[in-house]
């Protein structure tokens, strides 16, 4: 039997999923299946098996070399993890190359478990649930783009397309290019014609997925010092995209700042990933463009689960863990989140879907902080916040999670935002956060972070827009100067008259 920590949600199952593509080889286990995946242990290979299948139509024999190898080492790593099952997958190279079917069967001795080899329609599948895990309600067109293909598929909250399968992967494009990217553009161009549903795409989303194009969003991320270094949901500004994607096919990238943060087999496909996108966006005209950490394997993941745990909200899932793991009492941060709803109501609050969403997940983190010194509690909860690998939330949702918990520690003083949070942010989320920090600055002086008294306290609106906090008669104990002290405070953050009393 394996003992975790404290640290581990005790009633998951780990489970490891090796994805064989053609350009990586990829181990991840997870800490169970769950509508907000967690990874216990992550290990990737450039194997290359795709390089030079355009020419030979065969895996390349050195890279099946090596991929065999490290297959060893990484069912010994994922039994090492604790990993009750193993899971395999390949993609384009494995299904294409006449000697694809050799390498899985090797590779299948090896782990010991069959290997599904995904078709076309099966990958843009699965792409499409990964996007679907990773964001709340995504409406536009993922691409996948891998080493061999690309996976294009339309996506509208639940449902998704057949999608359409193109060889136009980075491995590929490279070598039908003969290396040069305005040649991989001219192909790309041409196979995208294929892609007729790409029209439908005008003015929604395309989420990218896959390692060439996150990493071709790291590097705008790294080069123009944008001030969150998180890559789930990071999006890419249109109106500088050209310019960016030119230079970056112009082949100049060792020279643009952070691109050594970038690996050297990574950043070899990059002008090819940075030609395949520019066509993308002339076809399709997007509203946005979205960088997805989450692709097959996750939509391989999110296809274990119960129909039921897929309707769950990824965001408020991953918000609960993290309260199970940190929070002094996870049942006191469910009611908080619960008691806001109508707080926000009674204080005349307009929210949109995703305004709910961020303050409850704001209140269900608010305590998470609490073993770090009363000084520190608030940054080091916003640095927690601000880089916890979370799904379906975007960057200036995250930094309004990030800045309520800075003001519920440390005070609703705007000085101690860094001008690159405020900037993130947006003067609304900042002004909301300011509005949830206070009153959670209240509350938790009643609380003490324990369950039971949120239920019991009840607002009571009186004449001249007047709101009573009512505190019932058998908690009035708890009245005292420090809460009137920080009522005044939310008083005049929401600039209006509010007292606390005791009432029956």
């Amino acid at each position: 039997m394996i003992h975790s920590s404290q640290g581990r949600l005790q009633d998951r199952r780990p489970l490891a999923v090796i994805d064989i593509g053609s350009n990586s080889v990829r181990l991840v286990v997870y800490e169970g299946v769950a509508r907000s995946p967690t990874v216990l242990f992550n290990e990737k290979m450039m194997a290359g098996l795709g390089r030079g299948i355009v020419s030979t139509g065969r895996l390349d024999d050195e890279a099946v070399r090596r991929a065999v190898e490290e297959l060893r080492r990484f069912r010994a790593l994922a039994e090492q993890a604790g990993a009750v099952s193993l899971h395999a997958i390949a993609t384009a190279a494995a299904r294409e190359a006449e000697n694809g079917m050799d390498f899985v069967r090797r590779a299948e001795d090896i782990l010991g478990v069959p290997i599904q080899v995904l078709s076309g329609r099966e990958e843009a599948g699965y792409s499409a649930q990964g996007v679907i895990s990773a964001f709340h309600r995504p409406d536009g067109i993922a691409g996948d783009l891998g080493g061999g293909s690309l996976e294009l598929v339309d996506i509208s909250g639940e449902d998704f397309g057949d999608g359409i399968t193109l060889p136009l992967g980075g491995l590929r494009l490279q070598e039908m290019s003969r290396e040069s990217p305005a040649a991989a553009a001219k192909i790309a161009r041409e196979e995208l014609r294929r892609a007729d549903f790409l029209a439908d795409g005008r003015g929604r989303a395309f989420y990218c997925v896959g390692g060439t194009w996150r990493n071709l969003a790291r590097l705008h991320m790294l080069s123009t010092g944008y001030p969150l270094p998180v890559m789930h949901h990071y999006e890419l500004p249109l109106d500088d995209m050209g310019e960016f994607l030119k230079f970056v096919m112009a082949g100049d990238i060792a020279q643009m700042q952070g691109a050594k943060r970038i690996s050297k087999s990574r950043r070899a496909l990059l002008p090819y990933g940075a030609a395949v996108l520019r066509e993308i966006i002339d076809a399709m005209q997007p509203k946005s463009i979205v960088a997805s950490a989450f692709g097959v394997r996750e939509g391989y993941l999110h296809s274990l689960l119960s129909p039921q745990e897929r309707e769950r909200d990824p965001l408020i899932s991953a918000a609960e863990e993290l309260a199970i793991l940190r929070a002094r009492s996870v049942t006191h941060a469910r009611e908080l989140a619960a008691w806001t709803d109508e707080a926000f109501a009674v204080f005349g609050i307009d929210e949109t879907e995703d305004d709910a969403r961020y303050r409850r997940a704001a209140c269900l983190l608010a305590d998470i902080g609490w073993r770090a010194h009363p000084e520190y509690r608030g940054t080091q909860s916003l640095n927690i916040i601000a880089h916890a690998s979370f799904i379906g939330i975007d960057h200036p949702g995250r930094a309004f999670i990030a800045l309520a918990n800075l003001f519920r520690h440390e005070g609703i003083y705007e000085d101690d935002v860094s001008p690159a949070m405020k900037a993130l942010a947006g003067p609304r989320h900042i002004e909301r956060a300011r509005i949830l920090g206070a009153l959670l600055r209240v509350v938790y002086l009643f609380s003490a972070s324990m369950p039971g008294i949120m239920p019991k306290l009840k607002w009571r609106e009186g004449e001249g827009r007047k709101l009573s906090l009512v505190v019932p008669a058998s908690h009035a104990g708890l009245m005292g100067e420090r809460p009137e002290a920080r009522m005044a405070i939310l008083a005049k953050v929401l600039d209006r008259p509010m007292e606390i009393v005791v009432g029956d």
